[in-house]
């Protein structure tokens, strides 16, 4: 199984918690009550959303999106 590294974004919510997708992956989402369960789970999300394409015979998109930090004063 080759490893892909791919961007997730991370989206705290008003209550603490945070919501997280993969932008290549579309359909590819979770959540977690704290950044660190939420990374958590969109890592298992991964895992079973690229488990699901291989058992269909779909292609594994690769990951492209690139993410930096851009400070605007």
């Amino acid at each position: 199984m080759n490893e892909q590294d791919y961007v997730a974004v991370f989206e705290k919510a008003q209550d603490g918690s945070y919501s997280v997708y993969v932008p290549d992956l579309p359909g590819c989402t979770s959540s977690g009550d704290t950044l660190e369960e939420a990374e958590r789970m969109i890592r298992e999300a991964i895992l079973a959303h690229v488990e699901s394409l291989r058992e269909h015979g779909d292609p594994i998109p690769p990951p492209t999106t690139h993410a930096r930090i851009v400070h605007a004063a």
